[in-house]
Parts: C-alpha cells; sequence; structure tokens
C-alpha cells in the first residue's frame, strides 16, 4: 500500500506540475507578446510533451507542443527552461496566426484510406486486409497489415507547414516489413497528396549520403531466474573488448574488463531489468541494450547472442586472422561493451531517464521504459554501412553494424573458376555456419555440380534451390555443389547436399542485392561443410554454363584478407548511438523528427561523440584524427571518410562555416563535419585551459565541461536549428551553468571558423544560404581592480537598475548583451557616484551588462524579471 500511495503521489505531484509549466510558459509568451508574434489564439491549446530536470543548468527542461482544436501542429514542439517558476530561456518552434494559416478542419480523407494511400504513393506492396486493432498510449488510432508493416501502423491527426499553409493532414507510421525503415508518411487530409516523407533510421553508408529511417524492437523474451534479494552492483562480469579509450584494434590490443557497469548510470549492472540482484540475462542483453548477430540481414528475427553463463564470463577472444564470422562472439560482446558505455558516460551528462535515454526498466526515474538498444552484430543486409533509427521515447532504437570491404581493390574472391570461358576470380560472401574455407594455400579444388530437386513440397517451382527432395545425387558426391537461393532455409539446403555428398555448396543469390552471410536456420548446426554464396549476376552465368553441359572446375578458399568488423570501431559505434542521444535530445524526446531540416548538425554531433571519448594519453589537438580508419583499412592517422581529417591545426583541417554553402561538403555528412570541426577545437580549447581528465564519468578536466556544455546546448536550443542556433545554446549553457566565464573563449573558438558574431545561418532548412563572419563580440572581462569599483542592485530587476561606483570613472560606455552576444542597449554615461538604468524596455532573461572607459573594463550578469 506505501508503495501504491508513493506512486500515486509522485504522479500527481507532475500532474500539477505540469499544469503550472503550462501556465508559467504561456504567461512568458504573452507578456513577450512583441518578440515571438503570438496571440492569444495562437496559445490556447499548447501540451507538455515531455519535462526533466537538468542538474547542471539547475532547472527543467519543458517541451511544449502547439495544438489546433485539439490536433497537433507538426514539429512544433519548443523548449521552455524554467528555474523558480520563471521561464529563464525559450527556444521556439510555434507558428503563429494560426486560423489565418489553417487550409481546413475536415478530414475528407480516412484513416485506412491515408494508409493505403502512404503505400501507394512510395512503392510499398500490400494486401488489402487492413484492420483497426485500437489505439497507441497517447490515444492514435492503430492498425494491422502483415504485408505492409512489421508493427502496429499508428495514424496521427496533424497540421504541417507546406509554403507557409498549415495543412490538415494524416502522419502514417509504417515501420516496412524488410524492417529497413520507419516512415513517417504525410498525406493531405482533404485531397490524398503525399505531402512529405520521413525516413527516421539514420543509414550511414560512408559511400553515399545518410539516408533517415527507423526501426522498432521485436518484443524478446528470454531471461533467467533471479532470487528476490536486495541489488547489489559488483557482479564480476568480464568482457573481452577493446576497453576506451581505445578507438578499435589498430589503436591497442584487447583486454579483459571486470564489472564496468556505472554504479549511478546502471545501478544494477549491465544484465538487469528488474532492480534485483542477480542477472536476468546471461548472454549480451540487459537493461540497456540487446546485442545479438543478424548474419541474414533480417532484423524481425532474433539472432543469436553469446552466452558468458551465470558467471557473466564474456572473456572471448578477439580473433582478427580468421574470417568475421568466426568471431562473432568477441564481436557482439565488444558491441555491447560500447552500447553500455555509451549508456552509462553520457548519463552523467544529462541523458537521463527522463531526457528520453534507451532503457528497458527506468527505475521510476521518469520517461517512458522498454526502450533499449536493439545492436546487430555482422548485419547481412549489405556491406560498409552502419545504421541507428531512434523513435521517439519508449520504442526502441536499433543499431545495425556492418562487415566492411577487405583491404583489396574489390571485394573478397572466394571463388576461381579453373576453366571455361567463365574462369577467373569471384567474390562471396562465406556462411553463417559450416566449415571455414581452407586457407589459400590449400585450397578445396573440385568439379561444379548443379543440383536438381523434383519441387514435391510446393515450397518453390525452381528445381535447382535444392528447397524439396533432391534428384540428381548420384552426381553431386565429391563436387561442389551449386543452387539457387530459393525461400527455404540455408542450412536445411546445404545440409541436403551434404547428405548426398557434396563437399561444399555455392548458392546463388536470387536478388540483385550484394551477397549475404547465410544464417544457419533449424538445421546450420549439423552441417560440417563450407559454403558460400555470391551474386546474382555472376551465379546466372555459371547456372546457364552448366546447364549447357559445360564442366568447370573451381577452387575455393578464403583470401587471408578478412573483412573488417564494424563492430570492433568502437568510434563507429560511438557515433551510431550518438544519433539516438542528439535525436532524443533535440526538441525533446517525444519529437523524433526535430533534426529533419537540411542543416541540422546530426552527424557533427556522433563524430564529435566518437572523437571526444577516445582521446589517449599524449594526444594533442593539432593530431590527425580521421573517422573510420579501422572499418576503411586506413593508418590510424588516415584522413578517415570526411572531407578533411579532425584538427584543431586549420593546416590539417582548414574548414570554415562558408563551406557549407560548397556542394562538395554533402548534406547531411559534409555538413556535419564542419560542425563536428568547431565542437573538436572547442573541446581542445577547454582542454588547454582547464586540462584533460581521463574520468569521462566524474572528471572536471577540460573535456568533462565542453561534454556538459554540448549536451547541454542540444536540449535547450530549437528544433530544426541551424548553426547559429546550436552556437547560440552553447553560450547560453555556459551562461546558465557557469556564470558565462567562458564566453570569451567559446566566441573565439567559433569566429575562428567562421561562425562568428555577424554569422547568419538563413534557413535553417536551406541549403546554400549561411553567410560566415570571423568577428567576436566586444570584450567581456574584468580587471581585478575593475571588480571592485561597481556595484549593480538590484540584481534581479524589474526594469532599473543603478550602478554604484565607489570612484570616480567619469565618461564611459555601458553596453548590455543578450547571452547569445547580442547588443540590446548602449549609452555613454559618466560614472561618478550612481548611475540609474532603465531596462523595462528588455524581456525577461539574463544579460551581460559592459562598462568600459579609461582604465576600465568591467562585466557582471544581470537578471531581468
Amino acid at each position: 500500500m506505501r508503495i501504491f500511495l508513493s506512486l500515486l503521489a509522485f504522479t500527481t505531484s507532475f500532474l500539477i506540475t505540469a499544469q503550472d509549466y503550462t501556465r508559467v510558459a504561456k504567461e512568458f509568451l504573452i507578456q513577450n507578446n512583441e518578440i515571438y508574434n503570438l496571440d492569444f489564439q495562437d496559445l490556447n491549446n499548447i501540451k507538455i510533451s515531455s519535462s526533466s530536470f537538468s542538474k547542471s543548468l539547475n532547472a527543467q527542461t519543458v517541451y511544449i507542443t502547439q495544438y489546433y482544436q485539439g490536433v497537433a501542429i507538426d514539429n512544433s514542439s519548443s523548449m521552455f527552461l524554467i528555474r523558480d517558476n520563471e521561464v529563464i530561456k525559450a527556444s521556439l518552434s510555434f507558428e503563429n496566426n494560426l486560423s489565418n494559416r489553417i487550409n481546413s478542419t475536415n478530414y475528407v480523407i480516412d484513416t485506412i484510406t491515408a494508409i493505403h494511400l502512404a503505400a501507394d504513393l512510395n512503392g510499398l506492396s500490400y494486401e488489402n486486409n487492413t484492420t483497426a486493432i485500437g489505439t497507441d498510449i497517447d490515444g492514435f488510432a492503430q492498425f494491422s497489415n502483415s504485408s505492409l508493416s512489421l508493427k502496429p501502423i499508428t495514424v496521427k491527426p496533424t497540421y504541417i507547414n507546406v509554403e507557409n499553409a498549415l495543412r490538415l493532414a494524416w502522419q502514417v507510421y509504417i515501420e516496412t516489413i524488410d524492417n529497413l525503415h520507419m516512415y513517417l508518411i504525410y498525406i493531405d487530409g482533404e485531397t490524398g497528396e503525399l505531402i512529405k516523407k520521413r525516413d527516421l533510421v539514420i543509414s550511414c553508408n560512408f559511400n553515399g549520403d545518410h539516408n533517415h529511417h527507423y526501426n522498432e524492437a521485436a518484443n524478446f523474451t528470454q531471461s533467467v531466474r533471479k532470487s528476490q534479494t536486495a541489488a547489489t552492483f559488483m557482479d564480476n562480469s568480464q568482457y573481452n573488448v577493446y576497453a576506451l579509450p581505445l578507438e578499435s584494434p589498430n589503436h591497442g590490443n584487447e583486454s579483459v574488463i571486470t564489472s564496468p557497469a556505472d554504479p549511478v548510470a546502471s545501478p544494477f549492472g549491465w544484465h538487469d531489468t528488474d532492480a534485483i540482484t542477480g542477472p536476468d540475462f546471461t548472454i549480451t542483453r540487459g537493461n540497456n541494450v540487446f546485442a545479438q548477430d543478424d548474419f541474414d540481414g533480417d532484423g524481425s528475427t532474433i539472432g543469436a547472442s553469446p552466452d558468458g553463463s551465470i558467471a557473466l564470463n564474456f572473456n572471448f577472444p578477439q580473433q582478427l586472422d580468421v574470417p568475421a564470422r568466426d568471431n562473432i562472439n568477441g564481436s557482439t560482446v565488444n558491441l555491447f561493451y560500447m552500447n553500455n558505455m555509451m549508456h552509462d558516460i553520457w548519463y552523467h551528462y544529462g541523458f537521463d531517464e527522463a531526457s528520453g535515454n534507451f532503457q528497458s526498466n527506468n527505475y521510476s526515474n521518469g520517461g517512458l521504459d522498454n526502450d533499449f538498444v536493439v545492436a546487430d552484430a555482422q548485419d547481412g543486409s549489405g556491406f560498409n554501412n552502419a545504421t541507428f533509427g531512434t523513435p521517439a521515447d519508449g520504442g526502441n532504437p536499433r543499431m545495425n553494424m556492418f562487415l566492411w570491404n577487405a583491404p583489396t581493390t574489390g571485394g573478397v574472391d572466394l571463388l576461381t573458376l579453373n576453366n571455361s570461358n567463365l574462369a577467373g576470380s569471384y567474390d562471396g560472401e562465406p556462411a553463417a555456419f559450416g566449415s571455414s574455407l581452407p586457407n589459400p594455400s590449400t585450397p578445396l579444388i573440385a568439379d561444379l555440380a548443379l543440383v536438381i530437386d523434383d519441387n514435391s513440397g510446393g515450397v518453390s517451382t525452381d528445381t535447382s534451390d535444392a528447397c524439396d527432395v533432391i534428384t540428381n545425387g548420384n552426381s553431386l558426391s565429391g563436387k561442389i555443389v551449386v543452387m539457387r537461393r530459393g525461400n527455404c532455409q540455408f542450412g536445411t539446403k546445404v545440409l541436403a547436399a551434404e547428405n548426398q555428398g557434396a563437399i561444399a555448396v555455392i548458392v546463388v543469390n536470387n536478388a540483385p542485392t550484394n551477397p549475404i552471410a547465410m544464417a544457419p536456420g533449424n538445421d546450420g548446426d549439423l552441417v560440417t561443410i563450407p559454403s558460400i554464396m555470391i551474386s546474382q549476376a555472376d551465379g546466372n552465368l555459371l547456372i546457364t554454363a552448366l546447364q549447357n553441359g559445360t564442366i568447370i572446375n573451381a577452387s575455393l578458399n578464403n583470401t587471408g584478407l578478412f573483412r573488417k568488423d564494424g563492430s570492433l570501431d568502437n568510434g563507429i559505434v560511438a557515433h551510431e548511438y550518438g544519433h539516438g542521444i542528439s535525436t532524443r535530445l533535440t526538441g525533446g524526446p517525444a519529437n523524433p523528427s526535430c533534426l529533419s531540416n537540411i542543416e541540422q548538425m546530426g552527424e557533427g554531433w556522433s563524430d564529435w561523440f566518437s572523437l571526444i571519448i577516445t582521446i589517449e594519453p599524449g594526444d594533442q589537438g593539432t593530431d590527425i584524427r580521421g573517422i573510420g580508419t579501422y572499418a576503411t583499412n586506413q593508418s590510424t592517422t588516415g584522413p578517415g571518410i570526411r572531407n578533411f581529417p579532425y584538427s584543431t591545426d586549420l593546416n590539417i583541417n582548414p574548414v570554415t562555416y562558408g563551406d557549407t554553402n560548397n556542394a562538395n561538403f554533402s548534406a547531411p555528412h559534409g555538413l556535419g563535419s564542419i560542425w563536428a570541426s568547431m565542437l573538436w577545437d572547442l573541446s581542445w580549447r577547454f582542454i588547454s585551459d582547464y586540462g584533460y581528465d581521463p574520468d569521462l564519468f566524474n572528471g572536471t578536466g577540460g573535456n568533462n565541461i565542453a561534454m556538459q556544455l554540448i549536451m547541454d546546448g542540444m536540449k535547450i536550443q530549437p528544433c530544426n536549428p541551424g548553426f547559429v542556433d546550436g552556437r547560440d545554446a552553447i553560450l547560453q549553457a555556459d551562461m546558465l551553468s557557469n556564470g558565462g566565464i567562458n564566453h570569451d573563449r567559446i566566441w573565439e573558438v567559433f569566429a575562428a571558423r567562421g561562425l562568428g558574431f555577424s554569422a547568419s545561418q538563413g534557413n535553417s532548412d536551406s541549403r546554400f544560404d549561411q553567410i560566415e563572419a570571423f568577428d567576436t563580440p566586444a570584450p567581456l572581462s574584468n580587471t581585478s581592480e575593475s571588480i571592485k569599483r561597481f556595484n549593480i542592485s538590484p540584481n534581479p530587476t524589474n526594469g532599473i537598475i543603478s550602478i554604484a561606483s565607489n570612484t570616480e570613472i567619469g565618461d564611459g560606455l555601458l553596453t548590455i548583451y543578450d547571452f547569445n552576444g547580442r547588443k540590446v542597449l548602449s549609452k555613454k554615461s559618466t560614472f561618478n557616484t550612481v548611475e540609474s538604468v532603465d531596462l523595462t524596455s528588455l524581456e525577461a532573461g539574463i544579460y551581460l551588462i559592459a562598462i568600459t572607459g579609461t582604465n576600465t573594463n568591467y562585466v557582471a550578469k544581470i537578471i531581468v524579471n
């Protein structure tokens, strides 16, 4: 009963507080109507979407969405920072003049029609059996159609800004059945037109531009029983990993770490989900992440995970001199480790439960449960890629890590045809079951034979896919058997060929995509021969030749040049996880589409996340730091995958804000690298001034200060920010947390790369309208003597302040800046004894007041109520 009453009291308190915050925000906007140009009707229907307390800012971050007659305005999430029942910072994305811009309040298109239009207009096939199944937690209609979406399709009413008109629309969420996309598709509520499509999984295919998609995890149930006793943290778990600050295997050796879970961020260890002593899982799964393999590239299935037993001993040696799939245990353990480290480190900088972090159980600390990361190692759906999908709070993010090209000019040559007009080497992908391919010195050599089956099972109509009873078994003994992929399990068909005497199998892909690492299915564990998959194009030529009676002799062997595993590149894992952080913090955890504008800096934050946690002893800001050097087979000092490597040395990395207008810097990768360059410079400026602290959790060095300010900046910036918005948010965070002590150094760093005081971002959704500038605001620093001369009161003030000086200063210049550095008031004064200044024209907020004159340079913070 006591627990129930406690929860009830907490809930009631939150509701009352939420109502108070809405009132405080509305009063603030009404009082500052001239600035924000919002009338009462525009504010008539606003609702809190999420709220969390920021320890570093000592204030409540409240995210409020705007509605019109009960329908949400798309991407209107606005941040209000509230301290002592006063708004001290607001980042608005509200629309104004709603009543004159709304095109309609009546839907012509119904919800099911909207779903079918969303599919039709985006080339998604489906069966016409869409069925209503109820509502989600927010009361929005949900539908089922297994041929279209893996998860319930959610349809929400919304208004979306189209050329300054607010069009009534349906927002349709579809998770495609290939589990590669989560689409937010906007269908006009009157005409049925396609207005917009967003894809909320960020696909970091470094051979091309990113795409935005979204994936959500399946419901997993594997667990172990536990005793219900008091919780303890030291679980003696062991993990063989490339431990931070190592960026990758190229940067150092593996090591075994013990009980690494942080006692604050993961108080019950990394394998708990119920806050009771002992692991809930003995595999690479826990409260923060579920790491598994995904050889078949089908994210809708559950892969295998290493089991550390009840002792939680994950000491699987890392093997780099074997095909990647032979190191799947080590790979998955490292992926599990890095996801947990990202969770634990950034928890200390404000990415906690109430701010939308990723946990199965939020331990009653706010936010929504059941959104641990699902992390797939060695995803078989492609190569040279990494993805992260971030739905709203309460939905599982999904991380997909892939294999990368071996250090060759092409792919991995596993197959050599020794005769015929097809003679030559061919790329292939080894299966995730059976024996490994032999070394190049002892290749497996035999003639090829095409399988023939009787199509008796009704599974397929292809006689060459071994999905039915094999009829030419006598021709397969001692041969390397060729078969099409078909639609039956890989392990079953390869086992069938082995039972007929095959010594190896070549599977021909049935799609024009890359070959995959075939998953074992039900029978793969019984297979003892090697098998590979080759491309559809190569395989069709091979099958045609065999059908025409050509005798072909072939060799199978590994090349000794193995694909690199992205799960071992800590920098790439951190980059992907960073997308989840920036998505959840910008605009609040309930609004996952606040980084959908062209100038958004998501790639920049993610590169910075990767860099800042992998600083090693002896590193310097001028060092060359490339992103993805391990996965792309570069040295540790290689340039990486961006236009320029990261370095504070402008001779090595010369990018400036003006380069955002350069088409050679792609969006979002290239634009992001410019933002990351600024953040990297800022981090090293702080390290130079305050020192480096290797303690990433509780340190007090310059790196820790920068980490906190950049995280706070993401929280308080507006929805769909540009570079200027991001810069200003960091300045504001410093003012609110540190009294603006770092004001000058922050400005100097940004100005050095063209994001100075006079820089303009233009429209943050426009690609080529940025203007760089290298200037800074007026110097704002005190001499020790000037501190003794002045006293400003009252502070805080309601409008009139008195500046008292204990000596005659004479003529001087009084200047007031907002904490973005913009001059809002300037006047010449004579400072003799007391000078009265009227600030009633200023909106409520925090300002810097500067007094300059002969031998005088004074600055102070002042709060206007």
